[in-house]
This record gives structure tokens, C-alpha cells and sequence, in this order.
């Protein structure tokens, strides 16, 4: 299955999850859909079979409300059954509402913004000291870009010459109780990331090509790398799209046949 057509899959599994259990946050999950679909299209080095292989990168979702994206990524790339995928936050899953280090694939907890980013250092400057090949990719909403936890980690990673770190922003431009621009406004932001010393890489990060560029050429670089990728919350389907809204609500049953009918056009 190429990129393009996995990414339709998730986001059809993303929204059935979140009907099925009258979830939120649908809105950030089919934002990050595309950049997750390239990931773990073969570009990401993971083993499904082998969740906890040794010599496998590590992905961090720190936006971990958007758990819906990842958890059906791993289970249509054979982490775990899609009969598992469909107890997401049901009593007694193993798949709760924010991500959990207990799914297959999972690599962090994650809900509390802010903390992934520095953990993705940590571990980055652990397999460098080690001379380990591995590399390290964060994914980030821009909302918890407010935390001065991540502003720390990128001042951290290229003192540590973090070459193998790669911090990816879902730039999709609406946070919890607004748009980013009015709540905290984080322009210039490549140029922020580029005078902290960090390899800044603008681009559509719903454009397939362009982020196989981007991530093919933060593997080339010699020190760490951000992918601003800048996004549309509740891409795919035109009545969630650029709305806040979906931050929270939980599709109804005419709202989740219109939107799979979209996805599937």
C-alpha cells in the first residue's frame, strides 16, 4: 500500500474509532494523519512483529490526546489486531484516551504536554554516547509549543549536537481555546528553532513528497532537525476542517457517515 492510500485508511479508522466511542480531539488526529502514514510507510525503522526490537527508532507522540492517529496507524502496520483497536477507551482496554506505553508500538505515555520533547532528547543523547545508528522523532502540536519545557529541550539538542533528533510540529494552527496566533503567537517560528541552532525545514505537511524530502534530508544533516510542518486541523473532511470544535466534539451518526463517504471519494 503506498502512503497516500494508507493515510486514507487511517483516517477512516480514525474516525470510526472516535464515533464508536463518542471521543474528541478527531480534529488534531487527522492532521498529523499524513505525516504518520509516510513514518510507517517503511520510512520509520520499526518492527511490527517485534515491538520492542532493539535496534528500532523511537516515535513520540507528544500530543498524546491525538491517540486516535497513532493507535490506528500501529494496528493497520500489524502492531496489534484491529479487534484490539476497536476496545480504544472501552473499560479494561489497554487503549486509553491519551496514549499509552502499555499499546504495542508505544513508546511514551503521553497527555501531559510538554514532556515527550525532552524525554526524545534524553534518549537521543543515549544513543549517541552508546554509537547507536537510532534515531529519535517527536511529534509535536504547536499549542504546547507555549511550555517552557520544550524551549529548554530546543536549547538542549544541539548543544548535545543531536543530529539523530528529529522534532516534527503539527502546525495546524488551532489549539485548545483558540487559534495559535491569538493565544500565543509563535511566529517566526522556523526562525526561532534556526537561531537556537537547529536545521529548520518548512513545509505541507499534507504533501506525501514533501515530507519524505524532509525527513530524507534531517537523516543528511548534521545537527538536529525541526519539520514545521504546517497542517489543517480536521484534514480530509470539509466540516471539521480549520474548526476548534473538533478539538471536542464527537461526531454524530450523520456526521461520520458524511465524513467516511468524503474520505472514501
Amino acid at each position: 500500500m503506498d502512503s497516500i492510500s494508507f493515510a486514507k485508511e487511517i483516517r477512516k479508522t480514525i474516525l470510526k474509532l472516535v464515533y464508536k466511542a463518542k471521543a474528541s480531539h478527531v480534529g488534531g488526529a487527522l492532521s498529523m494523519t499524513d505525516i504518520l502514514a509516510v513514518l510507517y510507510n517503511g520510512y520509520i525503522k520499526v518492527r511490527p512483529a517485534e515491538p520492542k526490537w532493539e535496534e528500532r527508532d523511537m516515535f513520540l507522540l507528544s500530543k498524546g490526546h491525538a491517540c486516535t492517529g497513532l493507535y490506528s496507524t500501529l494496528a493497520l502496520s500489524g502492531f496489534f489486531t484491529l479487534d484490539e483497536l476497536f476496545t480504544y477507551s472501552q473499560n479494561d482496554s489497554r487503549l486509553l484516551s491519551h496514549t499509552s506505553h502499555k499499546v504495542p508500538g508505544v513508546e511514551l505515555s503521553t497527555g501531559s504536554l510538554g514532556h515527550a520533547f525532552s524525554v526524545g532528547c534524553g534518549l537521543a543523547l543515549s544513543f549517541k554516547r552508546k554509537k547507536n545508528t537510532r534515531k529519535v522523532y517527536v511529534m509535536l502540536s504547536d499549542g504546547e509549543l507555549d511550555e517552557g519545557s520544550n524551549w529548554e529541550a530546543i536549547l538542549f539538542a544541539p548543544h548535545h549536537k543531536l543530529d539523530n533528533l528529529v522534532a516534527i510540529v503539527d502546525y495546524n494552527k488551532i489549539q485548545s481555546f483558540g487559534s495559535v496566533e491569538e493565544v500565543l503567537n509563535l511566529e517566526p517560528l522556523a526562525k526561532k528553532f534556526d537561531s537556537f541552532g537547529w536545521n529548520a525545514v518548512e513545509i505541507d505537511g499534507h504533501d506525501h513528497a514533501a515530507i519524505e524530502n524532509a525527513l530524507r534530508a534531517a537523516s543528511e544533516s548534521k545537527i538536529p532537525t525541526a519539520i514545521i510542518a504546517h497542517t489543517v486541523k480536521g484534514k480530509g473532511v470539509d466540516f471539521m476542517e480549520h474548526e476548534l470544535l473538533w478539538h471536542y466534539k464527537s461526531p454524530t451518526e450523520e456526521q461520520f457517515e458524511a465524513a467516511i463517504k468524503q474520505i472514501d471519494q
